[in-house]
C-alpha cells in the first residue's frame, strides 16, 4: 500500500551522513520562512555520521587522513571543530589516550568523534532556527524520487515518522524539492565472488563486524589487505596497534603509499604560472604526460626554489592546488574516450600527489615496511579462493610474474564504486533507468548537474527539484573546479555543496526571493555608480553574516540592516528608472554572497578573513 503526506513547503534530503546532515544544517540555518527539512536514512546507525565517522565503524586507531584543524563543517569557520573537540565534546567514554587529549591545528583526530560533532551541530542548528523552520529525522530506504507540477515525489520503503505509528511498506514523501546525499558506493570486488562470505573475507572493513574480526585474529595470523593507500594503512595501523606480529601483505596494482604531512602542517593557496599542457591541438596520451611531467617537475622546483617554507614532503600538495583553476580548461580540450583513460590510469598518483595523511597512520606502518613485518606487493588480485585448510589464497598477478599469498585474514579496501551505471543502488539504478539522471558523459564518474548542483537529464536541462551533493558529483568536481583525488568528493567538497545547494534551495521556494533576477546580480556588483557599489558590498557582507551566524538573536540584526540596504539598493536603482522588485534584490544579493562563501581560491582561514568574519561576530558553527 502506498500512503501519501500532506502538502506543506517541504525539502527532503536522501541520506543523514555527512553530506546529508551538513546540508540540513545549512538549510536550517539560511531559511527566513517557515520550511521543514525531512532527512530521511535508510541505515540509523549512520545518520550524523556515514560509513567514514560511524562510531561501530572506526576504531580509535582510526584518525582522519588530514589535520583536525581542517575538519571543520564549515569553510568559514576553519576553527570550528577544533574549538568543539577541546570544549564541548563529552569525552566520559574515551580512552585514556584521547581522553586528555588537546587538538590542535595541525595534530590528528579520532574519525569516530565526528558523529558527536555532527550532531551536536544539527542539534544547534535546530534550536536556533527561525520561527517555524523544522527537521524531521526519518528512516527509510527512498528507492525513487518522480517530478510533478514542479514538485516532487520521494517514493520510500519501510518510512518510519518520528511522530510514531506503524512503519509504511512504501510510503510518498511529496517535496519542494529534494536533495540527494547518498555517500559513497560500493565497488564490487568481482574477484572475490567465491569468498564474499568466506569468515576469512573482510569486504567491509569500516563495520562493526569488520573491526571485531581485525582484533580477533590470532596474533600470529598471515593477513593481506587489498590496497596501499589510506584506508588500506587505516586496516594495517589497526593490526599493528594491536601488537599484531603475523605476516602483513598489502597489495594494490599501483605499489603507491601515502606520504606523512610535516608536524605543523597548515593548508595554504600558492599562485603559480598556469601548466602549459597542450599544444595547438590535442596531440594524444603520451604527448600529454610527457608535458604533464615536464611542467610538473618544473613547477615543484619552482616552490622548493620561491618557497622553501614549504615542507618537500607538501610541495606537490601546493601544486596540484595551484593548478586547480587551470584545468578545465584544459581538459576540455581532451578527448572524452582519453580523459577517461588519463583518469584511470593515472587517479591513485593523482590522489597520492594531491593529500598525504597524519604521522599517527603512516609511521607504524612504514615503519613495519622498513622492518619487513609488512609486505608491499605491487599487483593486481584476480582471484581468491578458499583452501581446505579454511584459509583464503590470492592469486595475484605482480610485476614480477604470478604469485599465490595464503593468508588467515584477507582485508579488502578495494575503493568505491564511481561509475553509477555499476553502482548496488536501488534509487540510483531508477534514475538513472528513467533518465531522470545521467551518467557523468566526460569522465563516467558519478552523475551530471549544473553549476549549482541540480541534477540533469539527458538533454541538459534540470530534471526537476532535485540537487545533489557529495560523491555523485565527483566527475562534475574533475571538469568544472579541476579538483584531483579525494578532493572530488570528500568534506572539501561537501563544504561547499552544502552552502549552495541550501542556498539555492531556498532561492526557488522562499516567496522572499525571485530567482529570475539571474541578471540583476551580475548588474549590482559590478556597477559603476560608489554609492550603490559601497551598499552593494555591505549588503553582501550582511547576508554572509546571517547564513553563517549560529544563534538566532545574534543573526536578527544581521538580517534586519541587510533588509534596509535592500531598500536602499532600491531606491539607489530608481534613478534610471522602475526599481527591481525587493525580491529580485534579494535574490542577487544573496547569490552573491552565496558565491564569497564557497570561494576555492583561498583557504578556509583566508576566506574568513576574506569575508569579515575574523572578530566581527561571535564565533560561527
Amino acid at each position: 500500500m502506498v500512503k501519501s503526506f500532506d502538502r506543506f513547503r517541504r525539502v527532503v534530503v536522501v541520506g543523514a551522513g555527512l553530506a546529508g546532515a551538513a546540508t540540513a544544517i545549512r538549510l536550517l540555518r539560511f531559511a527566513r520562512e517557515p520550511l521543514q527539512v525531512v532527512l530521511l536514512e535508510r541505515r540509523p546507525e549512520y545518520r550524523n555520521s556515514g560509513v567514514a565517522y560511524q562510531r561501530e565503524s572506526n576504531h580509535w586507531h582510526h584518525v582522519f587522513n588530514i589535520q583536525a584543524g581542517r575538519m571543520s563543517a564549515f569553510r568559514e569557520d576553519v576553527d570550528d571543530f577544533v574549538a568543539w573537540a577541546n570544549t564541548e565534546a563529552d569525552r566520559s567514554g574515551w580512552p585514556a589516550g584521547w581522553r586528555d587529549f588537546e587538538f590542535t591545528e595541525s595534530g590528528p583526530a579520532p574519525r569516530r568523534i565526528y558523529h558527536d560533532y555532527l550532531e551536536s551541530r544539527l542539534a544547534e542548528a535546530v534550536r536556533e532556527a527561525a520561527e517555524g523552520v523544522t527537521l524531521v529525522e526519518a528512516d527509510g530506504e527512498a528507492v525513487d524520487v518522480e517530478v510533478f507540477d514542479g514538485r516532487a515525489h520521494v517514493v520510500v520503503e519501510d518510512l518510519a515518522m518520528p511522530s510514531g505509528g506503524t512503519p509504511s511498506d512504501r510510503a510518498v514523501l511529496e517535496a519542494d524539492h529534494v536533495v540527494l546525499a547518498t555517500g559513497l558506493e560500493t565497488k564490487y570486488p568481482a574477484f572475490a565472488a567465491e569468498v564474499l562470505e568466506h569468515p576469512a573475507f573482510i569486504r567491509s572493513p569500516y563495520s562493526k563486524d569488520g573491526i571485531e574480526r581485525v582484533l580477533t585474529v590470532p596474533e600470529d595470523g598471515v593477513v593481506a589487505i587489498i590496497g596501499t593507500l589510506l584506508s588500506a594503512y587505516d586496516s594495517a595501523t589497526l593490526l599493528l596497534r594491536q601488537g599484531h606480529e603475523g605476516a602483513i601483505h598489502m597489495i594494490s596494482g599501483s605499489g603507491l603509499t601515502p606520504r606523512t604531512y610535516p608536524s605543523d602542517h597548515r593548508h595554504q593557496v600558492l599562485e603559480l604560472p598556469p601548466p602549459q599542457l597542450l599544444g595547438d591541438t590535442y596531440e594524444g596520451r603520451e604527448e600529454f604526460v610527457r608535458r604533464f611531467r615536464e611542467e610538473w617537475d618544473r613547477a615543484c622546483a619552482m616552490v622548493t626554489r620561491e618557497h622553501p617554507e614549504v615542507s618537500p614532503v607538501v610541495v606537490t600538495e601546493r601544486v596540484a592546488k595551484s593548478w586547480e583553476p587551470h584545468l578545465p580548461a584544459i581538459l576540455e580540450r581532451i578527448p572524452t574516450d582519453e580523459l577517461r583513460a588519463l583518469l584511470d590510469s593515472y587517479g591513485s598518483l593523482l590522489a597520492v600527489l594531491r593529500v598525504s595523511a597524519m604521522a599517527y597512520t603512516t609511521d607504524i606502518v612504514d615503519a613495519a615496511l622498513r622492518e619487513g613485518r609488512v609486505v608491499l606487493t605491487t599487483g593486481r588480485v584476480h582471484q581468491i579462493r578458499a583452501t581446505a585448510e579454511g584459509r583464503l589464497a590470492l592469486s595475484v598477478a605482480g610485476s614480477g610474474g604470478p604469485l599465490t599469498v595464503e593468508a588467515d585474514l584477507v582485508i579488502s579496501n578495494f575503493g568505491r564504486e564511481s561509475n553509477y551505471e555499476r553502482a548496488d543502488s536501488t534509487l540510483w539504478s531508477t534514475l538513472l533507468r528513467k533518465r531522470i539522471a545521467v551518467a557523468h558523459r566526460r569522465t563516467g564518474r558519478g552523475v551530471e548537474v549544473d553549476p549549482c548542483g541540480r541534477l540533469l537529464g539527458p538533454d541538459g536541462t534540470p530534471s526537476g527539484p532535485i540537487s545533489v551533493v557529495g560523491s555523485p558529483r565527483e566527475g562534475d568536481e574533475i571538469i568544472r573546479n579541476g579538483r584531483t583525488g579525494a578532493f572530488t568528493f570528500n568534506l572539501a567538497a561537501i563544504k561547499n555543496h552544502s552552502v549552495e545547494v541550501a542556498a539555492t534551495t531556498l532561492h526557488r521556494i522562499e516567496s522572499c526571493y525571485d530567482e529570475r533576477a539571474v541578471e540583476l546580480a551580475e548588474v549590482l556588483t559590478e556597477t559603476a555608480d560608489p554609492e550603490l557599489r559601497e551598499v552593494v558590498s555591505r549588503s553582501v557582507d550582511l547576508d554572509i553574516r546571517r547564513m553563517a551566524t549560529r544563534r538566532r538573536d545574534d543573526r536578527d540584526p544581521h538580517a534586519a540592516r541587510l533588509e534596509a540596504d535592500i531598500q536602499r539598493i532600491r531606491e539607489l536603482t530608481s534613478r534610471n528608472g522602475t526599481p527591481p522588485s525587493d525580491r529580485a534584490v534579494r535574490f542577487a544579493v544573496s547569490s552573491a554572497a552565496t558565491a564569497k562563501l564557497t570561494d576555492l581560491s583561498v583557504t578556509p582561514r583566508e576566506l574568513r578573513f576574506a569575508l569579515g568574519l575574523e572578530g566581527s561576530v561571535e564565533p560561527v558553527g
